[in-house]
């Protein structure tokens, strides 16, 4: 196989997806018949039509109105369920799905539809499809330190179906310190705990999320290009990234795909994996991620091996499970 052909094949972990962002116009439009939602645009085309994004604010207030359809468990169910049969195809065999309870108990929708229903989709993936996959709970970061607690301790009573907490929404203006101390309180619950840094916002933010926030992940991490230091101690740690190149593009971080740091950040010893964010919006679940960033970048076969072990890597995962994935990654590689 040549590299693309990999990069269709081989199995992958995807790390960075957040569910709400992969929820698709035409179940959008289908959410809000069943719900009596009233949408902002006429027809599925007129709201594809919307998703020319110039910067991650300009994403969010799109993503903000789609997740409006989503009322009850089974809405959300179908949302992540859908998504498992997308995944399944791009030979996804572990999914970390993250999701943002704060965008839907501020309309009313309770914590419990929302993490029973995608809990019980994420049982259905690994009974139908094969798929392991956990969820994570994100704090939005434009609202309150205060709002994160009242969040975490209204989602404790379903502890048993969440693994870590993360970390998202706009990241200029709201750094990591500002959650200093309700990440403690995760860690000490014994969450695992991950952040959105270095997409928009500086290396510093970086720092402070290894530093302040003790991550055992960073989602985007591309700035750490600008930061030597940064890049060392990256290198040196192994500190995973959560690295999601069409997101990346479509959100203007970069002009060009084939100027994306990807294999700059994988040559450099990074642990960098490849995600698709929000794939409903950005153009790619996490095939097209794969295959368009591997042609862009000119990637070995040796190259997309690295970067689905390392998604194995940086996976959640226990030992055993992480062993038959690497060793599933290799058989793909050497067949």
């Amino acid at each position: 196989m040549n590299p693309t052909e990999l990069a269709r094949a081989i199995p992958k972990a995807e790390l960075h997806i957040h569910i709400e962002g992969s929820l698709e116009p035409e179940l959008i439009f289908a959410l809000a018949q069943r719900n009596g939602v009233a949408l902002a645009y006429s027809s599925v085309e007129a709201l594809r039509a919307a998703y020319a994004f110039t910067d991650l604010q300009s994403f969010l207030d799109i993503y903000y109105a789609g997740a409006s359809v989503l009322l009850t468990a089974q809405d959300f169910h179908d949302m992540a369920w859908a998504y498992f049969l997308r995944a399944q195809a791009d030979h996804v065999v572990h999914a970390e799905l993250f999701f943002d309870p704060q965008t839907h108990t501020a309309r009313g929708v309770p914590m419990a539809a929302v993490i029973e229903g995608l809990a019980g989709a994420c049982r259905r993936a690994e009974q139908e499809l094969g798929i392991s996959a956990a969820l994570i709970l994100c704090f939005l970061r434009h609202l309150s330190e205060a709002d994160a607690f009242a969040t975490l301790e209204a989602a404790l009573p379903y502890r048993q179906h969440f693994i870590g907490v993360g970390l998202d929404s706009s990241e200029v203006g709201h750094p990591p310190e500002k959650f200093q101390r309700v990440f403690a309180r995760c860690r000490d619950l014994g969450l695992r705990v991950v952040a959105h840094a270095g997409e928009e916002g500086p290396p510093e933010y970086m720092w402070q999320a290894i530093d302040l926030l003790k991550v055992d992940r960073i989602d985007h991490g591309v700035a750490a290009m600008q930061d030597p230091l940064l890049m060392a101690e990256l290198a040196h740690t192994r500190l995973p990234l959560t690295v999601c190149p069409l997101s990346n593009l479509k959100l203007c971080v970069v002009d060009d795909l084939r100027d994306h740091p990807l294999k700059r950040m994988l040559d450099a010893g990074l642990c960098v994996t490849v995600n698709s964010d929000d794939p409903a919006y950005f153009g790619g679940y996490l095939n097209a991620n794969y295959v368009q960033t591997t042609e862009a970048l000119s990637l070995s076969r040796a190259d997309v091996v690295a970067l689905a072990k390392n998604s194995f890597e940086a996976s959640f995962i226990d030992p055993a499970q992480r062993s038959a994935f690497l060793a599933a990654v290799d058989r793909v590689a050497a067949g």
